[in-house]
């Protein structure tokens, strides 16, 4: 991955290299929310992610990267779990984090959304007990991967856990992005300090398709 420089105040990018996703669409992220919802963004929580928490899968101090408008982390901060410290939500859109916000205001949910580049999370400063990633680990290209897993390596304690939900190659509704099973293993392996407990086939609901597309949802601990 280029090296990331400062940020600049007349810079739409805040000083970060556009990611392969923006580049294959010709534009920022913050773009895809400029003129109705996005596509990913279906105005609830990811049913997975709801069955997900219900299950116990959050815990301790909880990240949400590429949170989006915010519905999953809103719904996981809402419940209330046994154990569960401070949420936050990041992204890159600030569009997408503003709703987030007055979403929060609205429903009177404790809970942070901050702007931050999903490949330098350390500039966070803080560590994580539970980490999700809904959707976003699928936009990385082959390059980005590796920069994208050290990332999130940065912000996980030690026995902590990712969670990724992303599109799956398997299936008979493939979305844009699809990922195999051996190229989750390959991004979480051993040797960069992870080790996956678990991968199992899921759907993703979307906007544009009516049953939702094939997904993997890998449950992966830092050891």
């Amino acid at each position: 991955m280029p090296q990331r420089s400062g940020i600049l105040a007349d810079d739409p990018l805040s000083g970060r290299c556009p990611t392969s996703h923006e580049r294959m669409a010709g534009q920022l992220w913050d773009a895809s929310y400029h003129d109705g919802p996005a596509p990913w963004d279906i105005g609830r929580p990811q049913p997975a992610i709801v069955r997900l928490a219900s299950a116990g899968g959050f815990a301790g101090a909880m990240l949400d990267a590429g949170c989006g408008t915010g519905e999953n982390a809103l719904h996981i901060a809402a419940l209330g779990l046994p154990g569960l410290g401070p949420v936050l939500g990041v992204d890159v859109a600030e569009t997408a984090l503003a709703m987030a916000r007055k979403k929060a205001s609205d429903r009177g949910i404790e809970i942070e959304f901050a702007a931050a580049d999903a490949f330098q999370l350390a500039r966070l400063g803080r560590k994580f007990s539970t980490v999700l990633d809904c959707g976003l680990f699928h936009t990385c290209d082959g390059d980005e991967r590796h920069a994208y897993v050290a990332s999130l390596a940065s912000v996980t304690e030690r026995d902590g856990t990712v969670h990724v939900l992303c599109f799956s190659d398997e299936g008979p509704d493939i979305g844009p992005h699809p990922v195999s099973r051996e190229e989750l293993n390959a991004a979480f392996n051993s040797s960069s300090g992870w080790k996956i407990a678990v991968i199992k086939p899921e759907r993703i609901e979307t906007r544009i398709h009516d049953n939702g597309v094939s997904a993997w949802l890998a449950t992966i601990k830092r050891i």
